[in-house]
């Protein structure tokens, strides 16, 4: 019996000493990992692979029993790799446009937790900071469920250089902001941006508080903070307040509870990766009639289903617009280069601006 533990010490040691090596090795190739998801500006946590993995894996291990320890390690390696690159991450610099507090800030750190979320002035300074190598990825909105489209988003994507590596759904909550010692009756003011406003008109009206727009939600809290004024009160959200030292005096003070707005992750390179199945293309047509309506078909044609279609005029033509599709598959396929090959004749511009796995929500 003796030799028997022995000789189960002796093997526990030996794979020991293995798995130590093939641990190292492993996490160097996490390492691999996070520099490819950096470069392109993608998150750490990536579920559909990580299911994949695990569904792959666990075919190796024959005995039943065992399959279920094994999925539990899988899983418990998996997170330490995570863990290891969220370390990784800490050097990564998000540009976003607003202050501390604007959803977009919000946005940016689920999307990528442990990075630097750097402050703009405005979009387009955001955008510009990507492209000028000065941050490794942009956090933008470009859309939002109740207000639509976010135009300048779609325009710095349109005639820049950047490309779409991730669509991300925050959903909204507005609530109201006072200073500490503020109720709900003392508000007579509210500051906000134009769209939180509008979200919130019923609520305002019924309340009847005079209006002030601000450039963002963050501002407008950030302004009351700094008014500390009883009698006046912030649209924002709760993270918000904690930043800014507010209080919440009411919350989900917004007419439609489904409130959820779209962002997009741009940084200089397009990503592939089978899992990201999703595919953004940008074009002009020519100025001929049913030209649009034959690059529809030609999507059509080769098996792709258009799951967004958006049209925004050109600033340099009057009249004249370009489009903006989201579609169900990838362009990197025979059939998608067959598929670009075919637009390319019936369109005047024509770019894949980016690739994009399933819907998330962070």
């Amino acid at each position: 019996m003796e030799n028997m533990l022995e000789e189960a010490r002796k093997i526990i040691n030996e794979v020991d000493r293995e798995m130590a090596e093939l641990f190292v090795k492993r996490m160097r190739a996490a390492e691999m990992v996070y520099q490819h998801k950096k470069k392109y500006g993608l998150p750490i946590l990536d579920q559909a692979r990580e299911n994949a993995v695990i569904e792959k894996n666990v075919e190796l291990i024959k005995d039943e029993v065992l399959k279920e320890y094994y999925i539990d390690y899988i899983k418990n390696t998996m997170s330490v790799s995570r863990a290891y690159q969220y370390r990784l991450q800490s050097g990564l610099r998000i540009a976003y446009s607003g202050v501390e507090g604007a959803f977009a800030h919000i946005a940016a750190g689920r999307i990528f937790p442990e990075s630097n979320r750097i402050s703009c002035r405005d979009f387009k300074e955001a955008y510009d900071s990507v492209v000028n190598g000065e941050n490794d990825a942009v956090v933008l909105p470009i859309e939002n469920s109740y207000a639509g489209e976010v135009g300048q988003t779609m325009d710095l994507i349109f005639s820049g250089s950047l490309f779409i590596n991730g669509i991300y759904e925050l959903e909204i909550h507005q609530n109201l902001l006072g200073v500490e010692g503020a109720t709900v009756d003392d508000i007579k003011k509210v500051i906000s941006h134009p769209q939180a406003l509008s979200q919130c008109h019923d609520y305002i009206e019924r309340k009847q508080l005079e209006t002030v727009e601000a450039n963002n939600t963050a501002f407008a809290a950030r302004n009351v903070a700094e008014a500390k004024d009883k009698s006046i009160g912030a649209i924002a959200s709760v993270e918000t307040a904690e930043i800014y030292g507010l209080k919440v005096l009411e919350m989900n003070i917004n007419k439609s509870g489904e409130n959820t707005t779209r962002f997009a992750v741009l940084s200089r390179v397009r990503a592939s990766s089978p899992s990201l199945f999703n595919s953004v293309l940008m074009f002009t047509v020519k100025h001929e009639a049913g030209s649009l309506a034959t690059a529809i078909s030609i999507i059509g044609k080769y098996g792709f289903n258009m799951t967004a279609l958006r049209s925004r005029p050109l600033k340099k033509h009057s009249w004249q617009y370009y489009f903006y599709i989201e579609i169900d598959g990838s362009t990197d396929t025979d059939k998608g280069k067959q598929m670009l090959d075919e637009l390319s004749k019936v369109c005047d511009e024509l770019k894949v601006v980016g690739t994009f796995g399933s819907h998330v929500e962070i």
